[in-house]
């Protein structure tokens, strides 16, 4: 079989993760609602790029008149508005309902949206999308972000010009060991 170009992609009920996810609530709380979600799309920015997932933020317009807008935030992050009327839920599942496809021909491996609402999640799973509750993305996200901060840590460069002051002290040992001839 071959193998998909994208690993999954994630498609993200936004307002209702900022609803969700209490510093994101006290960011829309204190500095509004664009903040919080601004907010959020970093935190999927980051999330994406190290899983190397497909990621659509979905914020509906329903109470607001204007039509559908897509903004492009990086090669793998996309934030779409609905249009006037539409839920992020109904624009969610028309997503499911056309990827289910490239799932089954194997271009896409995996469908995840990420909503608290249970009738969403239902529906999505009908479609064969696995579903993320916002608490489980929340630590998903934060989650990545330790592995992330470790793999920088591991990676940081030694102070010391000397080649055996960056290496554990199992592996000076080993190389000391074989300088005196003893493996």
């Amino acid at each position: 079989m071959p193998r998909s170009s994208v690993p999954a992609v994630l498609l993200v009920d936004g307002y209702n993760i900022i609803g969700a996810w209490p510093c994101l609530k006290k960011t829309r709380d204190s500095a509004g609602l664009e903040a919080s979600r601004w907010e959020l799309v970093e935190a999927m920015i980051g999330y994406s790029a190290f899983h190397g997932y497909e990621t659509q933020i979905v914020f509906d317009a329903q109470y607001h008149n204007a039509s559908s807008n897509k903004e492009v935030i990086t090669e793998l992050v996309s934030v779409h508005y609905t249009d006037f009327g539409q839920t992020a839920d109904t624009y969610i599942e028309k997503i499911c309902a056309s990827l289910r496809s490239q799932i089954t021909a194997s271009r896409i491996s995996r469908m995840i949206v990420a909503t608290s609402d249970r009738a969403q999640q239902l529906v999505v799973q009908g479609y064969g999308a696995e579903w993320l509750s916002a608490q489980q993305l929340c630590s998903a996200v934060e989650t990545t972000v330790c592995r992330v901060r470790q793999k920088y840590q591991t990676r940081k460069k030694s102070n010391s010009r000397f080649l055996a002051s960056a290496i554990d002290d199992k592996a000076r040992q080993k190389l000391a060991a074989l300088r005196m001839g003893l493996q």
